[in-house]
């Protein structure tokens, strides 16, 4: 069995009501303050008290408005509407710690890839590498109107921009600056050296960019890639550019299928299974004894919003589930949304009233309860079962989930030697894969400067 240490992400959203809906209103819940920068720099001197390895922070542009077709529950409920840029919180975070890693989302047609390139690389820069990038193609036909299209692009065509998308990023950030281009020579007044510096040309199908890249090299060059996407499409996708893939799993036996798939589809684009590191989405409400974890479990229920999570649900798969009787049979279909989430609610052909059920505490993990033992045996289960890397822990409330995990779980998985006790130095990519540097098995590698 295998004996690697479990990497940790907290998942966050910057927003009030994220996974678990209806939350907020707990009186031990900080989400409502998610406007005030102390909240987020408060939870970045958590995470990284307890070792977290890093903040991963969800996105979405658009709304859910798929239920009842409005955007009522939504609204009260705060279900990721309103929704801040998670990018303006990055250096806050940065500036309070030192190890901490930050994983941002940002949609791939909202951007242009010169200017993304520009920001991400700063960034990159103020963080001394330790910035990541989840790569999302988008999924609610809201957002593709509020970005001036007519409706979102068809499920594989995003990918295909996505790709393209990457190889303006690479060709950027790999191969427009040479490593020993900078050279800060104030008596010859040479900052960066001309001949080491060059404009990059792409002229495809869906970008344009003929130019040098405006920052220089920063520790990582580029972030590590993050992507969250388990279909077909998006396997393939992950395959080839990945460096972390987000899936989620209502079940180990899922999670092994789907961590198998992705690895499957990086030894198919030349690369190794171990340049995947996968994680999968876990809550977990633990406690001293599992007596307290399960009366904690009990009254997060009580402030919980179960149509509020289904309202989210809906606007995942794209269906609306208010027009289904509690026990009528679903009509999932292909979904043009994230497909995966339909794909498990198919299979088991759930009902409103299954989904109610499933969906009381949070609208796509799954919860793990119990004390330190109890919670660290079921999560080295999915680790070592499910052919895992780590999870991203989705809060139930702040900043309790993130104390209560540090405080009884981490110590329990560092005592079994499963969770590391200190970090190691350099950038995110450098603890993580050992270099901070993309390898060459990546696609990144063909647009370097010198190969």
């Amino acid at each position: 069995m295998s004996k690697k240490q479990i990497l940790l992400n907290a998942f966050q959203m910057n927003c009030i009501g994220h996974i678990q809906h209806g939350l907020w209103t707990h009186p031990q819940d900080r989400s409502i303050f998610f406007n005030d920068l102390d909240y987020w720099t408060d939870s970045a001197k958590i995470l990284e008290r307890y070792l977290f390895d890093g903040i991963f922070i969800a996105d979405i542009f658009g709304y859910y408005d798929v239920y009842r077709g409005d955007v009522d529950i939504t609204l009260k409920e705060s279900v990721q509407l309103p929704t801040n840029d998670p990018w303006t919180l990055v250096s806050a975070m940065a500036a309070v710690t030192e190890h901490l890693g930050l994983g941002i989302t940002a949609t791939v047609r909202a951007e242009n890839p010169y200017a993304f390139a520009r920001r991400v690389s700063s960034l990159d820069h103020l963080t001394k590498g330790r910035l990541g990038w989840n790569i999302v193609t988008g999924y609610t036909d809201s957002g593709a109107k509020g970005l001036g299209y007519d409706q979102l692009d068809e499920h594989d065509k995003r990918y295909d921009r996505a790709d393209e998308f990457l190889e303006v990023l690479y060709k950027l950030w790999e191969g427009s600056w040479a490593d020993d281009a900078v050279v800060v020579d104030r008596k010859n007044r040479i900052y960066a050296r001309p001949e080491r510096v060059r404009a990059i040309s792409h002229n495809g199908k869906y970008y344009q960019s003929n130019a040098i890249h405006g920052s220089s090299p920063s520790p990582q060059r580029t972030p590590v890639l993050f992507q969250a996407g388990a279909s077909a499409r998006g396997r393939t996708f992950a395959g080839k550019h990945a460096e972390a893939a987000f899936i989620s799993a209502p079940t180990i036996e899922r999670a092994r299928e789907l961590s198998r798939k992705i690895r499957q589809a990086a030894v198919d684009a030349g690369r190794k299974p171990e340049d995947v590191k996968i994680f999968a989405g876990l809550a977990a409400v633990a406690g001293a004894t599992q007596k307290v974890a399960q009366e904690k479990y009990d009254e997060y229920i009580k402030y919980a919003n179960p149509e509020a999570n289904l309202t989210h649900f809906a606007g995942s798969t794209g269906i609306d589930f208010s027009k289904f009787d509690l026990d009528t049979p679903i009509d999932y279909g292909i979904s043009n949304y994230i497909q995966t989430s339909s794909e498990y609610a198919a299979q088991k052909h759930l009902t409103v009233r299954d989904l109610l059920r499933e969906k009381a505490l949070s609208s796509h993990y799954h919860t793990i309860v119990g004390d330190g033992s109890q919670v660290a045996d079921e999560l080295i289960k999915w680790i070592d079962e499910g052919e895992l890397d780590g999870i991203n822990l989705s809060r139930v409330v702040v900043p309790g989930t993130w104390e209560d995990f540090g405080q009884i779980v981490i110590p329990e998985l560092q005592n079994r030697g499963r969770f590391k006790t200190s970090y190691s130095e350099g950038t995110l990519r450098k603890k993580v894969f050992g270099q901070d540097r993309l390898n060459d098995r990546h696609p990144a590698a063909e647009y370097k400067f010198e190969k």
